[in-house]
């Protein structure tokens, strides 16, 4: 990893989303292993980038995203590293475009990743 400067954001443990989405911790649980939401150990904590959640619920376009950087080999830290970090192809960090509805256009970058 690149000493890129990354998207600010803070990080929600699994009692955050639960407080945050307003569902049940097996919810939450299967948000994630669908692919709605992606996390990463840090401090041996399960956590979530909060920029990920909008108004209440993941961001709509975060879920097929997070399946083509998967397709493309990437783990999850991997997954989220590419979607906070400045990706030149894009101008911003992934999850600035994903924010201001360029679905289509991350989707392309991240598909050429494999």
């Amino acid at each position: 990893m690149t000493d890129t400067p990354r998207f600010p954001t803070e990080w929600l443990t699994l009692p955050d989303l639960v407080d945050v989405l307003g569902e049940p911790l097996g919810r939450v649980r299967r948000l994630l292993d669908e692919n709605y939401l992606v996390g990463s150990r840090r401090d041996g904590v399960l956590r979530v980038p909060a920029v990920f959640i909008v108004d209440g619920r993941p961001l709509p376009s975060l879920r097929g995203t997070i399946i083509v950087l998967h397709d493309a080999g990437f783990d999850a830290d991997e997954t989220i590293d590419w979607l906070l970090t400045p990706e030149e192809t894009i101008g911003v960090a992934p999850i600035e475009a994903l924010l201001a509805g360029r679905k289509s256009e991350v989707r392309r970058v991240a598909a050429t990743l494999a």
